[in-house]
């Protein structure tokens, strides 16, 4: 339940502060006053979207925080916890704070002292309060939203999940099976070309980084008289023995090397020699190195015409692969090996296809199933609310009334859509010999005010699952118990719209009855709902002080010339005027409902008021 509700800087409201009662709470107030602030306050810790306009002239930020008090078993505190926003003695503190225009705009959502993101505090909110007001009574003539309703009231929330996930599945399928079915030609088309492609491929048989090494030894085919010149030439110079076998008297390089070493070994004995022997010896060996590289290179610098021919040959088949689906060799294997994966996966195509069917026809057998079950929930509790609506309307004055909440298969019954294969219609007639018609062509505003309200009271007792079946019009009127919990907070926002005399006592009465096993606050005009509450709350606006403050700037300014000071003045009045929320009792209560019935407290409507009051009153004890 709703223990307490703060409010600062909301539009007109600057500070209030509301601690609802345990049963009925009723707010009320002029047309005009700020009432909707309350609600618009109740609205942004339901997580609904913020608007930076809304902040209070003057002030920075926008704050609103509820105080919700649960018992240990309620699923909100778990959830809080999972967040990391856990509870203290079984409350949950949902605030939400504002910034103005000038701040950015931006909103902040706060769960027992902890930012958490907005659609938690809507999952939370959801668990605590539910609001209803005149909106809903429009929603509801669509058959989406009666669909819905209907949803709600048989508890369907978890059948209709795992129908949705069945359907869900079954529509991906049949997206696939499509698809499948479908690109048959482009998928025969898909499969020549790859053939096609990976037959030459393979006809050619490239290797990795083939062309390169082939352009390289192209490379040395034709410069190989320029290579072998100067493989020559610095051969002759370190050893002619390499480069002419019939010149072995010729004296190298490497034999001069030697014979100098051969010298300087003979006088070791001189100081120094040993190093410079050694040093003759590292020459030696490193000119013979030499001399066996470049005796290499002049061996495979040798290429015939032939081998040319035959390199230049291969390095155009490998262009031809590269200009397809290069720009490498290594670039034309990858895309080889996976043309070879796309074209074992066409080839199993039709296999597929028969695996894609049987399994469309299996989501289709269980979404039927679950369709079934769904339209099984629904006609039962579709009977159930129409009974319950009926009786609900007799004591709101609307005898003869009927709703019937028809529950048909579509004209396809085969044809599922996300909600099952049901279509929901909620024909009304105001009296008997009427004949039943939708919602939107059947019910005047008066009657779809009462019609919603007696849904609401319907739905409402449905879930009151740990209290016991609802007894209908014969319920006692007990004083609610103060020492009790509620579980759940009914908001209704003016359901009275339309509705007045008896009709307006009973739907009191009503609201009265709801409040004895749920938390009920209603914003009202009728003096007739109002005198029903545990407590009443008036909004009202101080312009007074206000006009005032501006009144003695007029007369500061109301010279002639300062038709602009004059502008500023009465916004400085608007600014400063002020929404104060009171709870009123005893005497200022009598005076607000006589006010509520006859627009003043003179001595005729305080004794009306206090008959209402009185009989409100002796009804609930008795």
């Amino acid at each position: 339940m709703l223990t307490e509700l703060e409010v600062r800087d909301l539009g007109p409201i600057h500070h209030a502060l509301i601690n609802p009662a345990v049963g009925m709470t009723a707010i009320t107030g002029e047309t005009g006053a700020g009432k909707s602030m309350l609600l618009s306050a109740l609205g942004l810790i339901r997580g609904m979207k913020a608007d930076a306009e809304r902040v209070s002239a003057g002030a920075t930020h926008a704050w609103a925080q509820g105080i919700f008090t649960v018992d240990d078993s309620h699923p909100a505190l778990e959830d809080a916890a999972q967040a990391g926003a856990e509870s203290e003695d079984n409350q949950i503190f949902l605030t939400r704070q504002v910034a103005g225009k000038e701040q950015g705009g931006r909103s902040r959502a706060i769960v027992n002292g902890h930012s958490v993101p907005r659609s938690l505090m809507t999952s939370l909110a959801n668990s605590l309060i539910t609001i209803h007001g005149q909106a809903d009574q429009q929603r509801l003539v669509s058959s989406a939203h009666q669909r819905e309703f209907l949803d709600q009231y048989a508890q369907a929330g978890e059948e209709l999940a795992a129908y949705r996930e069945v359907w869900k599945s079954y529509q991906d399928a049949q997206a696939t099976l499509k698809q499948l079915t479908s690109d048959q030609a482009q998928l025969r088309q898909r499969e020549d070309y790859l053939r096609d492609s990976l037959e030459q491929i393979n006809k050619i048989d490239p290797q990795p980084h083939e062309d390169e090494e082939l352009k390289a030894q192209r490379t040395r085919i034709e410069n190989s008289a320029r290579i072998r010149s100067a493989f020559v030439t610095a051969l002759s110079c370190i050893d002619p023995s390499c480069v002419d076998a019939n010149d072995e008297g010729s004296c190298s390089a490497v034999d001069q090397v030697a014979r100098a070493q051969s010298a300087i070994e003979q006088i070791s004995e001189i100081p120094g020699m040993n190093e410079v022997v050694d040093q003759l010896s590292a020459v030696s060996d490193q000119l013979s190195d030499i001399v066996s590289t470049l005796a290499n290179g002049l061996e495979t610098s040798e290429g015939s015409d032939a081998d040319l021919d035959f390199i230049n040959s291969r390095i155009h088949e490998l262009a031809g692969l590269t200009r397809r689906w290069g720009p490498k060799i290594d670039d034309v294997l990858t895309w080889k090996k996976n043309a070879q994966e796309e074209l074992d996966s066409i080839d199993s195509s039709p296999e597929r296809i028969a695996q894609v069917s049987a399994e469309c026809e299996k989501l289709a057998q269980q979404a039927s199933k679950l369709a079934h079950g769904l339209h099984e929930t629904r006609s039962g509790a579709a009977k159930r609310l129409s009974d319950q609506v009926n009786q609900e309307l007799e004591s709101l004055a609307m005898s003869g009334a009927h709703l019937n909440i028809q529950v048909s298969e579509t004209a396809e019954r085969g044809k599922l859509n996300s909600t099952g294969w049901d279509d929901i219609t909620f024909l009304f007639s105001a009296f008997p010999s009427a004949p039943q018609r939708p919602l939107a062509k059947s019910a005047s505003g008066g009657e779809l005010s009462r019609l919603m309200l007696a849904l609401e009271l319907s739905f409402a007792t449905s879930q009151r699952t740990d209290l016991g079946q609802y007894a209908g019009e014969d319920d006692e009127l007990l004083p609610a118990d103060p020492n009790r919990q509620p579980q759940l907070t009914f908001v209704f926002d003016e359901v009275d719209a339309g509705v007045g005399g008896s009709a307006a006592v009973e739907l009191g009465k009503r609201l009265a009855s709801l409040a004895k096993t749920a938390q009920v606050i209603v914003v009202t005009h009728l003096a007739q709902v109002a005198s029903w509450a545990d407590a009443q709350f008036v909004v009202s606006k101080n312009m007074q002080w206000a006009d005032q403050q501006a009144q003695g700037t007029r007369d500061t300014a109301s010279k002639p010339g300062q038709s602009d000071q004059q502008n500023q003045t009465d916004k400085a009045a608007e600014a400063l005027t002020q929404t104060t929320v009171t709870r009123v009792e005893g005497q200022q209560r009598l005076e607000e409902i006589a006010r509520m019935l006859s627009g003043s407290a003179d001595e005729i409507s305080l004794q009306h008021a206090d008959q209402l009051l009185r009989a409100s009153k002796l009804e609930r004890r008795a």
